[in-house]
């Protein structure tokens, strides 16, 4: 079965992937997954706040607003908190790629366009195949307009395009108010790839300590549809590559987002709850599920069941949502 695809303009020998995330911080695990058949290697993100800080020599950094106050410095994690420093993740970029014969995918995450984007060409130079960058801004400032936010991420994307020479994917959210319309801006820029989507990680409440706190919930399947859906909007629409992220746990979620248009999937929760080989087991779920459908490729299945085979899109969505209202019953 020929699962090979192409994404960013690399040639992969088959469409799955560790995400972000620390499964790309020891090179044990890093072998381990490509041994169960990872056709990239994605490393966790380096954020735009440690190297600022760094560079700036502060204890800590953020953009203040005029209403923000000193107390708000004190959220961000110590410099002995992040896995990597700067200058340590540039290292972890060389021992992964030296490790491993897939290609190396490094992570930049931040929200403005300033000087810390020339890192971007750091990552290039320690030897990263493609550059991931994920804009990670939750707007609670109402003065900040819907605009705005979608210049930040412009703004980031072209910096770093002009710093690198390396395919860039952009990771969004699905939180954009005509979020096609931005997937084709990113396109027209020059994004070699899109990835859907940011995981917002929403904070639980401490009743007791009347505080906000820390949650990581992991994703399950029941996660994958919205991203099945703007998958299928989007396939075929753009030059960008389009990658899955979150929700998908078994080899049927794998081929429903092939179908609905994905060239890459990003697995993460799942290997964390069952280790690297698990990509092993979503392969070979989906190679039997093609044989059986008499599939001889993935590229005869990617983007097969995207809006582009609806004459007429919007209504085929709005008949659906009509429909499963409809079936509702008390």
């Amino acid at each position: 079965m020929d699962l090979t695809t192409t994404y960013l303009g690399l040639r992969l020998s088959g469409p799955f992937m560790p995400g972000a995330s620390p499964m790309a911080d020891q090179i044990d695990w890093v072998r381990r997954l490509e041994d169960a058949g990872a056709s990239a290697i994605v490393l966790r993100s380096i954020f735009e706040e440690q190297i600022t800080r760094e560079r700036e020599g502060m204890v800590y950094h953020m953009e203040l607003s005029e209403h923000s106050h000193a107390e708000a410095l004190s959220y961000f994690p110590r410099a002995d908190e992040f896995a990597f420093g700067p200058e340590q993740y540039l290292e972890q970029v060389r021992r992964v790629k030296a490790a491993v014969a897939v290609p190396v995918i490094g992570s930049l995450n931040g929200t403005t366009s300033e000087g810390w984007l020339d890192y971007a060409r750091k990552i290039q130079q320690a030897g990263a195949d493609a550059l991931e960058l994920n804009v990670y801004f939750l707007a609670t400032d109402p003065e900040i307009s819907g605009d705005a936010i979608e210049r930040r991420v412009v703004n980031v994307l072209r910096a770093v395009k002009q710093a690198v020479s390396i395919p860039v994917a952009v990771k969004l959210s699905p939180f954009f108010s005509s979020l096609a319309h931005f997937a084709r801006e990113m396109d027209e820029l020059g994004a070699d790839g899109l990835v859907l989507f940011n995981r917002f990680y929403q904070p639980d409440i401490d009743v007791e300590a009347l505080e906000a706190a820390p949650v990581l919930q992991l994703s399950d399947s029941s996660e994958l549809p919205l991203r099945l859906r703007w998958l299928a909007i989007l396939s075929g629409r753009l030059r960008a590559s389009l990658a899955v992220s979150g929700g998908v746990h078994t080899p049927i979620d794998a081929v429903k987002a092939v179908m609905a248009g994905a060239h890459a999937i990003q697995v993460v929760s799942a290997l964390l709850r069952h280790g690297a080989d698990h990509i092993r087991t979503l392969r070979a779920g989906m190679v039997e599920w093609m044989e059986e459908h008499e599939y001889e490729s993935l590229a005869q299945m990617q983007g097969s069941m995207n809006l582009l085979r609806s004459p007429d899109p919007g209504a085929f969505e709005r008949a659906n949502y009509m429909r499963v209202l409809q079936s509702l019953r008390v």
